[in-house]
C-alpha cells in the first residue's frame, strides 16, 4: 500500500467528469482502493474520491466516525469503518436542505458553509460487485454528496450560496470561540 499525492484546487483533474469503473474487482482497482484508504487515514479525512488522487474514475472511499452516526438503520449497518462506493448514483430523498461546514483534502486549510439535501438515497457497488443501496441523513448524507460531487468535477465552494461563510479553518474557529465567550444580550453583569 502507498500514500497517494492529493490533487489540490486548481488541478484540472478535479474539474473533469470521471469515467465509470469497468471491473470493480480488478486487481488495479483493489490496489487503488487500498492506497486511497491508507491516504484517507493518513490525512485524517472523512472521504476521498479517485479524482483527488489523480485517477479519473467513479469511485470513492469514506468513513463516518461513531460520534457522527445518526443511529439510523443504514448508519448502524454501515458502521464507523471505511466504506468504498464504486459507480455511485446519488439522489435527494426529500425536500429538506441543511447548511453545514465542510472542508476538503483538496482545499487544505479552508472551510465553507454548504447547503445540501438533508437526506439522500445512494446506490453503487463494492469491490466484490455487490450492490449497495442506502437512504441516509446527517453527516453520512453530507460526506457521500461531497465525494460524489468530486466525480462530476464539482468542488464544495461551487455549491456555496454565501461566501461570507468561507474562510481559513483557524480564523473560523477563532471567531466561533470569541462568539461563545461574548456576553449574551439581555444577560446580567454579576
Amino acid at each position: 500500500m502507498a500514500i497517494l499525492k492529493i490533487a489540490r484546487m486548481g488541478n484540472p483533474v478535479l474539474l473533469a467528469r470521471a469515467s465509470p469503473v469497468d471491473d470493480p474487482g480488478a486487481a488495479e482497482i483493489r490496489r487503488l482502493v487500498a492506497d486511497m484508504v491508507e491516504t484517507l487515514l493518513d490525512a485524517d479525512g472523512a472521504g476521498l474520491a479517485a479524482p483527488q488522487v489523480h485517477v479519473p474514475l467513479r469511485l470513492f472511499v469514506f468513513r463516518c466516525r461513531p460520534e457522527r452516526l445518526t443511529g439510523a438503520p443504514d448508519d448502524i449497518a454501515t458502521g464507523p469503518g471505511v466504506q468504498v462506493l464504486i459507480n455511485p448514483e446519488v439522489e435527494p430523498a426529500g425536500e429538506e436542505v441543511d447548511v453545514a461546514w465542510e472542508g476538503c483534502l483538496s482545499i487544505p486549510g479552508l472551510r465553507g458553509a454548504v447547503p445540501r439535501p438533508a437526506r439522500v438515497r445512494y446506490r453503487g457497488v463494492d469491490l466484490e460487485g455487490t450492490p449497495i443501496e442506502r437512504t441516509v441523513a446527517g453527516f453520512h448524507a453530507r460526506v457521500v454528496q461531497h465525494e460524489y460531487d468530486h466525480l462530476d468535477g464539482i468542488l464544495y465552494p461551487m455549491r456555496m450560496d454565501d461566501f461570507a461563510l468561507f474562510g481559513f479553518t483557524e480564523e473560523i474557529a477563532r471567531a466561533a470561540q470569541a462568539a461563545a465567550q461574548a456576553p449574551r444580550a439581555g444577560g446580567r453583569d454579576g
